[in-house]
């Protein structure tokens, strides 16, 4: 079906460059924005919709860490170039 809606210039200029950008379609990105939104139990407004979304995040943070090379971390790093440099 098709569906003709308006929205801001610059947010579909936005929302084509990002999708553009992962080789996605508008028309994917739409869909899969409103099975999410109709997948939700109660809806995007309660309370678990904060957590979940939350919990994502420190997921894939944690995914993240673990691969991340061994050694000393970038903020590691820049102390102690201060430090070699003299700074505090």
């Amino acid at each position: 079906m098709k569906a003709t809606i308006d929205i801001p210039d610059d947010l579909y200029r936005q929302v084509k460059s990002e999708t553009a950008l992962r080789g996605l379609t508008i028309r994917e990105v739409t869909t899969q924005l409103y099975r999410r939104w109709l997948s939700e139990e109660e809806g995007p407004e309660t309370p678990e919709a904060p957590k979940a979304w939350l919990r994502s995040w420190l997921d894939a943070a944690d995914e993240a860490v673990g691969h991340a090379p061994r050694g000393r971390s970038a903020r590691e790093e820049l102390a102690a170039d201060r430090n070699r440099l003299g700074g505090e």
